[in-house]
């Protein structure tokens, strides 16, 4: 009865392994099920990165300590499924000590034949003499080739899309500062002359919204790749890109012809945008907060800088209402991708965040908050 339960509970360990490496690295979509090893290893692991990173008052030694996690978490993917693998081989081979030569005579001399088998190392000190010793030593040494060979190919897929992010998130910051404010790119595209150009980026920012939906879905542990420039982050880019679009589609008065190609790619980016911001927040689990985060005082002054850039606008008391109607849709969710990530937030008002301050600190908190806002949130 021992061996039966052992080798059911070998059976269980190696066929839970084995399908969360499937689900996390193979299958490129969001998995399904909540039993998944890895799944509770991240948000586990995070929670105590996070709570760690935020208690140190060193800026540097904070984002270093966060910076590190996505990288770490793989190598801790890779440790921890080679451990249950070698934990679950073991209880399979002790189930079947007798046939195997000389008898292992406990569970850990087990454990030590799984070990050379799944690591394929191969002394030959212990064999097995039976074909069903035999071939679980076979699929044992192949589950370890090939759990050591996806995690590299993983590897290079995060980094290839890491680095792709970090392309759009650089480039956003020429014109939205860091960390990135809507209005300061919509000021920036207008002191140089180039507000026709506003589409571009909308439409740039709609391909990349696509892309860190689709990756960091596929791939969880994409999004705990924190950026490697100071005062960006993929979330407060999400953010300042809506803030700019919903600027140009409530605020700014569409009739010169310019201006309407730019709504047009607005809007479409927006669509994309709102999709990629929502399903992470659902994926997430995080709350899904409707608050607009911005006061008509706040939204005054944006019109200001606005009107002072060359813009010409719309009634205030209708640009207002609807302003306030869009961002609602959107400000709480990047709010709290924002705080579960202590991502720098997007500025709504450029120019007054303190890069050595916490996140948060320079931005007036949404009640009940417990981290930064995005756009001033």
């Amino acid at each position: 009865m021992i061996q039966v339960l052992e080798a059911l509970a070998g059976v269980v360990v190696v066929g839970a392994t084995l399908l969360d490496v499937f689900q996390s690295i193979v299958t490129p979509r969001p998995a399904g099920g909540r039993l998944r090893i890895s799944r509770y290893a991240t948000r586990w692991l995070w929670r105590a990165c996070r709570w760690a990173a935020l208690h140190r008052s060193d800026t540097r030694a904070r984002e270093g300590l966060l910076g590190s996690f996505g990288p770490a978490i793989v190598l801790v993917y890779l440790g921890l499924w080679l451990t249950l693998l070698l934990v679950g081989y073991g209880l399979l081979f002790d189930a079947l000590a007798g046939q195997v030569r000389p008898h292992p005579t406990n569970l850990g001399t087990s454990l030590y034949f799984a070990g050379t088998s799944l690591f394929t190392i191969g002394f030959g000190d212990y064999v097995g003499t039976t074909p069903i010793a035999r071939a679980l030593s076979l699929a044992a040494g192949a589950t370890g080739l090939g759990v050591l060979a996806l995690v590299v190919t993983f590897l290079f897929s995060l980094y290839g899309a890491f680095q792709r992010r970090e392309v759009a998130v650089v480039t956003l910051e020429a014109g939205a500062g860091a960390p990135p404010s809507g209005l300061t790119l919509l000021e920036s595209f207008a002191h140089a002359g180039i507000v026709e150009d506003l589409a571009g980026v909308f439409q740039y920012w709609q391909g990349a919204a696509a892309e860190i939906l689709d990756s960091h879905l596929a791939y969880p542990v994409l999004a705990y790749f924190r950026s490697s420039h100071d005062n960006d982050s993929w979330v407060s880019s999400l953010g300042a890109v809506m803030d700019a679009a919903t600027l140009v589609l409530t605020t700014v008065d569409g009739s010169p012809a310019d201006t309407r190609r730019v709504k047009g790619w607005a809007s479409m980016s927006r669509a994309v945008l709102g999709h990629c911001i929502e399903d992470m927040v659902i994926y997430f689990g995080l709350p899904d907060q409707r608050d607009a985060g911005v006061d008509r005082e706040q939204y005054g002054q944006a019109r200001e800088r606005l009107e002072r850039a060359g813009y010409a606008l719309r009634d205030e008391v209708a640009g207002w209402d609807d302003f306030r109607a869009m961002r609602a849709e959107y400000a709480g969710r990047i709010n709290a991708l924002a705080v579960y990530w202590a991502s720098p937030p997007a500025l709504w008002i450029g120019g007054t965040h303190d890069p050595g301050a916490s996140p948060g600190h320079g931005d007036r908190p949404q009640p009940g908050s417990r981290g930064p806002r995005s756009g001033g949130r």
